[in-house]
């Protein structure tokens, strides 16, 4: 039997037992859950192992790479600069990135890279991982990269380049880099543990990720080929700029990505501090500021919807709103006003501001699902289920 620690509050025991299944059901290896209900903390767990190689366990210290989770924190920034006026959603990129209007790209507003409408998901000018590590290099390709497909027609996941896109625009107003400007105006006041950009003498506490095999069934791999395969709009998504994401062994487990600023993917926290995050986005929690990191009015403007039908990139239908994804039979959350971002693998973090819910879940072995990673299903529907609430999604 799995060794599980932390603690749950009276009346959200439901949510430790579906922690617990998750091993035996679902061949969890590491993971973390975590959530606030009404600004205080009523799920705290965590179990497993963190490194199989040296067998030590998963604890309260433990941090994760969260992948695409990161992408909620992203997008609060911008959120927090439009809701202090400094950013305008509807202006032209270029008006805080004057650099940015080459090749044909002067009237895409600042909303378009929120929502994955500036048809950029990838570069055609060679970077290598050298220079993907370094920032700049990936801005001067974004410069002049040409859109794959007409500006606002149609949205399709910008996998990695969506961090890149609105973190200059971010540094640009601010002069901070995306995560000093998350730590400071973000993390900080709310006490979290949640890094874009880890420092060294964080490192050694990072779970190593597990990742999946490739199918030994030809038939499966043909599939997941002509899917995500290299030639592929979602195969160069996942691995731009320029495919440097395939071309190094073990690339996410590597310090120095962990390290850099990669603010759509690289993103590293604890299940405790994701839900803190989510919690405090959107209203008080206890030991923080006074007031919600966003406003309900701003909370409104990122919940709306931008897309509709299909994505270009993931080729099934995702709602987005400004930078978060809005819940939907993609984005399973229990409520239907819950906004949020899941990572590759399989780490969840949302709001439900209308429930008062801020969850996180974070886990060192990734499945192969693009959304509704089965192990988030039980935990969010056995969150719902000790509030007596029907959820909506899952």
């Amino acid at each position: 039997m799995t060794e599980i620690g932390g603690s749950v509050d009276v009346g959200f025991q439901a949510v430790a037992d579906a922690f617990e299944q998750n091993f035996a059901d679902h061949g969890e290896i590491g993971a973390a859950a975590a959530v606030y209900v009404g600004g205080r903390k009523v799920v705290d767990l965590w179990g497993g192992v963190a490194d199989r190689a040296t067998g030590a366990p998963y604890t309260d210290d433990t941090l994760q790479l969260v992948f695409s989770s990161t992408k909620g924190a992203t997008a609060a920034c911008a959120n927090l600069l439009a809701q202090r006026g400094d950013l305008d959603m509807d202006a032209p990129v270029a008006t805080y990135w004057p650099e940015f209007k080459a090749a044909g790209k002067g009237e895409i507003p600042v909303r378009w890279l929120l929502c994955h409408k500036a048809g950029l998901p990838y570069v055609d000018a060679k970077v290598t991982f050298e220079e993907m590590l370094e920032w700049d290099p990936v801005i001067r390709a974004l410069e002049v990269q040409a859109p794959v497909w007409e500006p606002g027609t149609a949205h399709g996941y910008h996998a990695t380049t969506y961090g890149w896109l609105v973190g200059e625009v971010v540094r640009r107003i601010t002069g901070k880099s995306l995560g000093t400007f998350f730590a400071d105006e973000i993390a900080g006041p709310l006490g979290l543990e949640f890094w874009i950009g880890l420092p060294d003498e964080q490192q050694h506490r990072v779970a190593p990720l597990v990742t999946f095999s490739k199918p030994k069934d030809a038939n499966i791999a043909a599939l997941i080929e002509q899917f995500m395969g290299p030639d592929t709009l979602l195969g160069k998504a996942l691995s731009a700029p320029s495919n440097v994401f395939d071309e190094v062994d073990g690339v996410w487990n590597r310090p120095e990505v962990r390290a850099a600023e990669i603010p759509a993917a690289n993103g590293v926290t604890n299940a405790r501090s994701l839900a803190r995050f989510y919690a405090g986005l959107t209203g008080t929690v206890e030991g923080g500021p006074a007031e919600p990191i966003l406003t309900p009015a701003q909370v409104a403007a990122a919940s709306e919807t931008q897309t509709s039908g299909a994505d270009k990139v993931l080729m099934m239908e995702t709602t987005v709103g400004l930078g978060f994804w809005t819940a939907s039979p993609f984005a399973p959350y229990g409520g239907a006003k819950a906004i949020g971002h899941g990572g590759a693998g399989g780490s969840l973090g949302f709001t439900d501001p209308e429930h008062g819910i801020g969850f996180g879940y974070v886990m060192n072995r990734m499945m192969q699902n693009l959304s509704g990673d089965p192990r988030t299903r039980t935990l969010v529907t056995a969150v719902y289920d000790s509030l007596g609430i029907a959820p909506t999604f899952v």
